[in-house]
């Protein structure tokens, strides 16, 4: 049910994509650059749920992050960027959601001084358009804060024509899926 697309950029960086077969809509995205080595480095996830350390390792035994902490991530709809953060128990009355227009990034604060939060939309950065107070909104249900920035149409033309290329491409494993030894 899902596509997963890989680029590989001249300067080194990867990306990976993975978009719903019915619904064409991004799922998830995630960035890796090279490290000081040359050597592949840790997935940056942009869109989707954050990626948690494996169960059982060492690590993961010895210090762990409380379950009831924050938990930001974003999740895209087909004509917005959406952010969820989730454990968030305070009413909506107490959240503040604004543009910084100078440091190019939005603003999460709360009036009890409870969480403040500065996050960049890459988008937006990539195609060098500006921020725009009147696209952001916010809601808060079941203690998940949901902030919505509404995409401008640069974008949605963009990822249209982008819709159009990804149907052409042929997978590189779409047979039966069988693994040939020989």
């Amino acid at each position: 049910g899902k596509k997963k697309v890989h680029y590989l950029f001249e300067d080194g960086k990867e990306m990976a994509e993975e978009y719903d077969v019915q619904t064409g809509q991004l799922v998830s995205r995630k960035w890796r650059e090279k490290n000081a080595l040359g050597g592949s480095g840790k997935w940056q996830v942009e869109v989707g749920e954050p990626t948690s350390p494996l169960v059982g390792t060492l690590e993961s035994e010895l210090i762990k992050e409380s379950s009831s902490n924050p938990v930001f991530m974003r999740k895209d709809t087909l004509t917005s960027f959406q952010w969820r953060i989730r454990n968030l128990p305070y009413p909506k009355e107490v959240y503040s959601v604004s543009v910084e227009k100078e440091q190019r990034c939005c603003v999460i604060r709360t009036t009890n001084k409870k969480y403040y939060k500065k996050f960049p939309i890459p988008d937006l950065d990539r195609y060098q358009l500006p921020l725009d107070a009147a696209a952001l909104s916010f809601t808060h249900a079941n203690n998940t804060l949901i902030i919505t920035y509404q995409k401008p149409k640069e974008i949605l033309a963009a990822e249209e024509e982008l819709q159009k290329e990804l149907k052409k491409i042929k997978a590189a494993n779409d047979d039966d899926g069988e693994c040939k030894t020989q």
